[in-house]
């Protein structure tokens, strides 16, 4: 089989003038990414740098995060982008975990770096070596590709929101069939999450395609919707509070988003009343998938199958190739409900340096999500939930308790976490702008629904907005401190 990178490399070459990257308004065009990747790998090679070593990246959403990446992977290196957890404390020690022999960073991301044991290099910041400028002499001719399908490719990085970051890691041929896609020339994808996450992903399977991708820095819903109206944006991919903000956005309903053809959110806890409300703001092109950095894409409901009221309850059928099978509480395998467990060609091979934590979830070919599910009716996969938020099958769910709060007229968007120090159920409940949570009214809807015992298990916090993490999901660390706080 041929690699990911070999494929890349073909299609960088036939693009030859065509623009397949554009960042702050300026092309890069295949013949010029091509040359930049092969001048860095040599620049690399030079460095000792190969098959079995690992290039980190504290990278911003440039054409020269992903030239080295690329680079790096052409004579068979693994390569990372790093999260960024706040604390530089978690950063040096999930540099130290990952263990690479080169770290990367840029002018925008250089004061990020903690003090680290491994050789530092930058691209057009003063700090380490100056890769660029190893780089600009190299000679841009064709270079054999080292990479081997059972050569370590990718480390995917965890959020870290409670501790060190995770790196799942994958081989060439894994990463291979992660970014496996149909040629689709006329894709415009945006790509405004960090590449630290799956955003790297939809970058390679765009470009693989012959399309275009514009990078932005950072997701923002102004941002978002002007980029959509100016580059004609064809596929845009969102965390599920992302799709909320924007949808939500004042401008939506003067915003040119006539180009969409999907918006794709990740996630499984969005409320169906949510959801809902985004297909009529967007328009019938909103895309729903589950899935995770150690798994891919599990199941899918696109656009098209958003046609009825119980489709808004489910992530849709899942996808060939993909296994998918329940376990039981007593530990035995259940046909239709359970801890949800998945076999994929794209399923990451384990965690590096987390002995434990691999053990805990990747269990004889197949991966532990910490999730429960079921299949409906029609064979389609619905998400109930974190595990550790429901307790028992069979309990209400975090979904319905977010849809009957999200239904209320003082509530825009409410996230359910459980404080498993006290059995609380948490809902962090945002306004609408001027508004303010009713906590009564919430209660009492929770409890006109699924019974007092339900209403007096949670604690309504109401905020100005709902915190964050780095990816944009919702930080259910801070949400049960803010909640602590308030006790």
């Amino acid at each position: 089989m041929t690699t990911y990178i070999e494929d890349l490399v073909e299609v960088l070459a036939q693009a030859g003038d065509r623009p397949v990257l554009r960042h702050e308004g300026t092309d890069t065009t295949g013949a010029a990414l091509l040359a930049e990747i092969r001048r860095t790998a040599r620049a690399l090679d030079g460095l000792g740098i190969g098959r079995g070593d690992l290039v980190a990246l504290l990278a911003p959403n440039t054409p020269e995060a992903l030239a080295v990446r690329y680079a790096a992977h052409l004579i068979g290196a693994a390569a990372c982008y790093l999260s960024v957890p706040p604390d530089p404390q978690r950063r040096a020690a999930m540099i130290a975990q990952f263990a690479p022999r080169l770290v990367v960073v840029f002018p925008e991301t250089a004061d990020l770096l903690p003090p680290v044991d491994a050789v530092v290099a930058s691209v057009g910041a003063g700090v380490g070596l100056r890769l660029d400028e190893l780089a600009a002499p190299e000679s841009d001719a064709p270079l054999q590709c080292r990479a081997r399908p059972a050569d370590l490719a990718v480390l995917i990085s965890s959020g870290g929101t409670t501790g060190v970051p995770k790196g799942s890691r994958r081989d060439f041929a894994r990463y291979s069939a992660m970014t496996a896609t149909p040629p689709d020339p006329a894709r415009r994808q945006l790509a405004n999450g960090k590449l630290a996450y799956l955003t790297q992903v939809l970058v390679d399977q765009t470009l693989l395609g012959g399309g275009l991708v514009v990078l932005q820095d950072h997701y923002e819903p102004e941002a978002t919707l002007a980029a959509v109206a100016r580059e004609r944006i064809t596929h845009l991919f969102l965390v599920e509070p992302q799709l909320f903000g924007l949808m939500d956005h004042p401008g939506v309903a003067a915003a040119d988003l006539s180009s969409l053809q999907a918006v794709t959110h990740i996630g499984a806890m969005a409320a169906p009343v949510l959801r809902q409300r985004a297909r009529r703001m967007l328009g019938p092109v909103v895309m729903h998938t589950y899935g995770a950095s150690e798994i891919g894409i599990v199941s899918a409901l696109p656009p098209a199958e958003h046609d009825r009221p119980s489709r808004f309850w489910c992530a849709g059928r899942i996808v060939p190739g993909v296994g998918v099978r329940f376990r039981a509480a007593d530990g035995t395998l259940d046909r239709r409900a359970g801890a949800i467990e998945v076999r994929s060609p794209a399923m990451a091979q384990g965690y590096t340096n987390r002995p434990v934590e691999e053990a805990e979830h990747f269990v004889d070919g197949w991966y532990r999500t910490g999730d429960y599910g079921c299949l409906d009716e029609e064979d389609m996969l619905r998400i109930l939930g974190r595990r550790s938020d429901i307790g028992e099958l069979g309990a209400v769910t975090p979904v319905e308790l977010q849809d009957t709060l999200c239904r209320l007229p003082s509530v825009r968007y409410a996230v359910l976490v459980a404080d498993p120090e006290t059995g609380v159920r948490i809902a962090a409940a945002q306004a609408w702008p001027g508004g303010a949570v009713d906590v009564a009214d919430c209660r009492a809807a929770v409890a006109a629904r699924y019974g007092e015992a339900v209403a007096a298990s949670l604690q309504v916090v109401p905020m100005v907005a709902i915190p964050l993490t780095e990816q944009g999901k919702p930080d259910r660390v801070a949400i049960r401190q803010s909640a602590a706080a308030r006790c």
